[in-house]
């Protein structure tokens, strides 16, 4: 496994990308959620595939401007969990929950190519039950968020220090003709 599929916040997209699918389907399966369920799919995909392409992206601009979109989609995606245990007059747990600190201390594995079984087991949470489902699905982007918010946080300070790859271009053009100017 090499560049972004290494990356910790490539990883937990993954998972959750994998899990929000679950959610939709075996929760959402009528047609009146039919718009939901496209727009939640959109914004999952959008959170992970945002971050392959950033990780790609040549421009260090390119590459904070995705990071973004990807946080926004996850706190979109975030919204819509949230609504639908609201729609369903069911709780959003307390941070201090301890089935949250539970699902919280998770640590994603890069070597598997999927967490599904490794964060069931590791949760013993019934996810039958759509309580328990969109509340970890809610811890898992909190903590996607807080990872995104430091890759972010990272990527500036980057820029900050190394500049952009327009700026760095020019730099290397002007030692050109500098460097190659006749007599």
């Amino acid at each position: 496994m090499a560049g972004y599929e290494s990356l910790l916040v490539y990883r937990l997209a993954v998972t959750i990308f994998d899990f929000g699918n679950i959610f939709c389907q075996e929760f959402l399966k009528d047609l009146k959620y039919r718009r939901t369920v496209e727009q939640m799919e959109q914004a999952n995909r959008s959170g992970k595939q945002n971050i392959v392409e950033a990780s790609l992206e040549k421009s260090m601009e390119g590459n904070i401007k995705l990071t973004g979109v990807s946080r926004a989609s996850y706190g979109e995606l975030m919204e819509d969990f949230k609504d639908d245990l609201r729609l369903r007059n069911l709780p959003i747990w307390d941070k201090n929950d301890p089935r949250v600190l539970k699902i919280r201390s998770f640590k994603e594995s890069v070597e598997n190519p999927t967490n599904l079984t490794n964060l069931s087991n590791w949760t013993n949470l019934d996810f039958t039950n759509p309580e328990n489902f969109a509340n970890m699905m809610i811890c898992l982007i909190y903590k996607q968020n807080y990872l995104l918010d430091q890759l972010l946080r990272s990527q500036e300070e980057k820029f900050v220090k190394e500049g952009g790859f327009r700026e760095n271009l020019f730099r290397k053009r002007r030692e050109y003709l500098k460097n190659n100017s006749g007599p």
